[in-house]
């Protein structure tokens, strides 16, 4: 599997060869450096460890300094293990975005906007219960009723309630790469992705 990480700079659209208009996001893939390479003998499995994104030396733990230093790169902010990678790479050889090509199909990992503590109608989708006449009180935007009476007596397990929503990690899988600029180390894939301006994520196929 080929991957590497990036952040997320925004949306924009691009006109393909038969003048339709395409939904796009623009990500800042790479440079990566690889921190560690883990093998079956030493880790038994396969993995590369890829570090993205540049982060003082003041606010970095002292024993991280010394794993990246072992790669002869400064501190990183985001890094992430890619299992079984197809890519050779060796301890501090750098990942950059010529790694994939325009037109080629890939997954991008991502967070999604956290929304705190939310009820039933905006998390789940409810339409509420009965009609605000005949004397009912904030009953508009309420759940119903949860659970059994006599037979269960209690609430199952899975019922859709009020709760935190979003903040959880998603994969969009399929997005195409519309054009990568080198230069710039950005690629941008058609679609959206899952998160504000700013979020780390992955890509791979």
């Amino acid at each position: 599997m080929k991957a590497i990480l990036g952040k997320k700079i925004g949306m924009t659209s691009i006109f393909d060869a038969a003048g339709k208009n395409i939904a796009c996001t623009v990500i800042e893939a790479g440079p990566c450096v690889v921190t560690q390479v883990k093998t079956i003998e030493s880790d038994g499995y396969n993995a590369l460890q890829l570090s993205f994104g540049n982060k003082t030396e003041k606010s970095t733990p002292a024993p991280l300094k010394g794993h990246f230093s072992k790669s002869n790169t400064a501190p990183k902010s985001y890094t992430r293990e890619i299992r079984n990678a197809s890519m050779d790479k060796n301890l501090g050889d750098v990942v950059d975005a010529t790694l994939f090509a325009e037109g080629e199909k890939v997954n991008v990992v991502s967070t999604a906007k956290g929304r705190g503590f939310q009820g039933v109608v905006k998390r789940h989708g409810f339409s509420g219960v009965g009609q605000a006449t005949h004397g009912q009180h904030d009953r508009s935007r309420a759940p119903g009723s949860l659970g059994n009476s006599s037979d269960a007596s209690r609430v199952m397990k899975g019922m859709r309630m009020a709760g935190q929503m979003g903040n959880n990690r998603v994969k969009m899988k399929n997005l195409k790469i519309v054009k990568i600029f080198a230069e710039q180390n950005l690629v941008v894939v058609s679609g959206c992705i899952p998160g504000a301006p700013g979020q780390y994520v992955i890509i791979e196929n």
